[in-house]
């Protein structure tokens, strides 16, 4: 049987339930490393259901939660709505997207700027969170856990002058060489509460350590495996800011250290592959390098992400397993011979059961790859 969904609305910043409608179409998607996004239709059949859906969707200020048989299944902000008058019969709607919490980081700047030597990244990551959330309306309740170190020290200095992006800054300490992962989890604790919590992972996030298997024929409905070599590359350099300050004088940018990866030209065969990535607010050398050999690696070992599409109802699947191991064995005309990989959940897209089609997820899987031997 299929999962019965709906979405709850409420204020952003206190949670205070405002109205629970009636929802079609519903499409919600969470991911590590990136801002999920959902997407309803809430239906207007009469002046009263539109009166409520005005009172209670409003852009930038309504927070939504879909429910699926009672538990949290995702959670996010309201961004943008449109309206569809009804017409030759046929009823009008609303049209709702919405965007996980952390999107409201990529909303927030850091003007108070940061600067700290010698502390854990996970605790610049809390202490950041911490300070969008003491200013008066910036509270929408994320909760804190400050008990996870990572044992990564670093130094950072981030200027107030330059109206950083917290989202932004967030990211960038993330995707440094020994960085972590994070992402704002959501999910109805044992009292039955509705929380949102920020969830760290050092060096990832891990959810559980139970490994899912799943097979084809068996639970697996289709599967995609793309391959792009448009992002691949052997060698990378990162631009830094523009250090010197002497207007008289030509101004250039930090330039990080050539790095390449060991042996992929010789005796590997492959071609010289160039990659750049931009830091323009990064003013230490150190910094800018272990940008360059993050950047790197990600271009030379992320080129395949699969994606798996189950059926919901029996999979064991839910968006609590993001982060989770994930067993795959495919046996058909592309894999006679059998295909056994071991992937991590990244990714989870929901789509109810609507007109005859099943309720589906769709998984985005991260390839258990080797770590990449770089050169410099």
């Amino acid at each position: 049987m299929s999962g019965r969904y709906r979405a709850v609305l409420c204020d952003l910043r206190s949670d205070q339930v405002l109205d629970v409608l009636p929802a079609q179409n519903i499409k919600c998607e969470d991911y590590i490393g990136k801002t999920g996004t959902a997407s309803f239709t809430a239906p207007v059949t009469d002046a009263t259901m539109a009166r409520r859906a005005r009172e209670a969707i409003v852009p930038a200020r309504t927070a939504v939660w879909i429910e699926r048989d009672g538990e949290v299944w995702w959670g996010g902000i309201v961004w943008t709505t449109g309206i569809t008058p009804p017409s030759r019969g046929r009823p009008g709607g609303m049209s709702v997207q919405a965007a996980t919490f952390d999107s409201y980081l990529a909303h927030r700047l850091l003007t108070n700027g940061w600067t700290g030597t010698n502390v854990d990244q996970l605790d610049i990551t809390r202490q950041i969170v911490d300070w969008a959330q003491s200013t008066p309306g910036g509270d929408i309740g994320i909760e804190i856990d400050w008990s996870q170190t990572s044992g990564v020290r670093r130094d950072r200095t981030f200027s107030r002058y330059d109206l950083h992006v917290v989202r932004d800054v967030l990211d960038q300490l993330a995707n440094v060489e020994g960085g972590f992962e994070w992402r704002i989890r959501t999910y109805r604790d044992a009292s039955g509460r509705r929380v949102k919590s920020l969830q760290l992972g050092y060096p990832t996030i891990r959810s559980s350590r139970t490994e899912l298997v799943l097979s084809a024929p068996g639970p697996v409905i289709d599967y995609h495996m793309p391959e792009d070599g448009t992002t691949r590359a052997t060698h990378w350099h990162s631009r830094g800011a523009t250090t010197n300050r002497n207007q008289a004088s030509a101004s250039y940018p930090l330039m990080s250290a050539p790095v390449s990866i060991s042996g992929a030209i010789d005796p590997g065969g492959w071609p010289r592959l160039d990659g750049t990535s931009d830091y323009t607010s990064v003013e230490r050398q150190a910094t800018l390098d272990a940008h360059a050999r993050a950047d790197l690696t990600r271009a030379w070992t992320t080129t395949q992400v699969p994606t798996v599409s189950v059926r919901l109802d029996g999979s064991g699947i839910s968006p609590g397993l993001l982060g989770s191991p994930i067993r795959l064995r495919v046996r058909d005309a592309w894999f006679p011979d059998g295909l056994d990989a071991r992937y991590r959940l990244i990714g989870l897209t929901t789509s109810p059961a609507e007109r005859g089609r099943p309720e589906t997820a769709d998984l985005l899987l991260e390839p258990a790859a080797a770590p990449a031997a770089l050169a410099t």
